[in-house]
């Protein structure tokens, strides 16, 4: 179409209706979905009141978790409602957008195809919870829409055990309790922060929180220490123990000290026991072992 034409088309889509800006209505021919007489806008074309002039739906595919078969997640336990994996450190737990891979879902949507439609979220599948990036250790994916509704109710409701060990900077000597709210950081979207203790649930005032902290072995200036938790606010445990003074080795978002030995992104933080009832009614307690990169910094 000539230039004068197009505008001409352009503003007679957005007086119909049928596009919302002079802008949208460009990018609608553009693309090949504006019909005038039921076939594509010719260069010669002008729009007359007896045209009738049409705008086609894009196809627009649902999101889906593509399978590939990654044997670096391993399987800790499986029964007909639930599946634990023990999550590799530095590997995402679900793509973020259609067609990505690399991420703990690829993997067990290659095994278990049932788990991509058990959740609310086409591209989390039924992922129950979440692992920090940088976290390894035992996650949770339901295997039926019936399974993913009871098992988040479980995590909700505080009835899911979970205990981590992580390798803090400093001596520290006794039990730890941390029970300040966890909030979103103000100025920075990737970080959290301690909120404020009392206050009514808000962005500002935080989540409430609850880690409890004992170490387990101390060495020079590093501590290996437990921590149980039955919250789980995004960032948690890693935002206590720094604001206790005692950052998380490699975690260098909060400070803690940094470690050759762990990749990019990852940080001393495992997820090694977990323990709930399964929506079949068994009694399930799991331990993930530490993968490699963890346990060498032990010797």
């Amino acid at each position: 179409m000539t230039r004068e034409h197009r505008e001409r088309l352009d503003r007679y889509l957005v007086i119909s209706g049928l596009a919302g800006s002079r802008r949208e209505a460009d990018e609608l021919i553009a693309r090949g979905l504006v019909r005038i007489n039921g076939r594509r806008p010719r260069k010669s074309d002008q729009v007359a009141l007896t045209d009738e002039v049409r705008v086609d739906t894009p196809s627009v595919e649902a999101p889906a978790i593509v399978p590939e078969e990654n044997p670096a997640v391993a399987i800790l336990y499986e029964d007909p409602a639930v599946i634990i994996v023990n999550k590799p450190g530095a590997m995402p737990c679900h793509p973020l957008r259609s067609g990505e891979t690399g991420t703990v879902m690829n993997a067990i949507v290659a095994r278990y195809p049932e788990v991509a439609s058990a959740g609310a979220k086409p591209l989390e599948g039924g992922l129950v919870h979440r692992l920090d990036n940088g976290t390894s250790g035992a996650l949770i994916i339901a295997r039926t829409p019936e399974a993913y509704r009871t098992m988040r109710a479980a995590v909700t409701g505080g009835k899911v055990s979970r205990t981590y060990q992580a390798l803090v900077a400093r001596d520290l000597k006794h039990n730890l309790t941390l029970d300040a709210p966890i909030a979103h950081h103000e100025r920075n979207p990737r970080k959290m922060k301690l909120g404020t203790p009392g206050s009514a649930i808000s962005k500002r005032a935080g989540r409430a929180a609850i880690s409890l902290v004992a170490p387990i072995r101390r060495g020079g200036n590093l501590t290996l220490v437990a921590i149980k938790s039955r919250t789980g606010s995004r960032h948690q445990i890693r935002v206590h123990l720094a604001s206790a003074g005692h950052p998380i080795v490699g975690d260098r978002l909060y400070g803690g000290p940094p470690a050759a030995a762990l990749a990019a992104g990852r940080f001393w933080l495992h997820l090694t026991e977990l323990s709930f009832e399964s929506p079949t009614g068994a009694r399930v307690a799991v331990s993930a072992p530490l993968p490699t990169d963890l346990k060498s910094m032990l010797r």
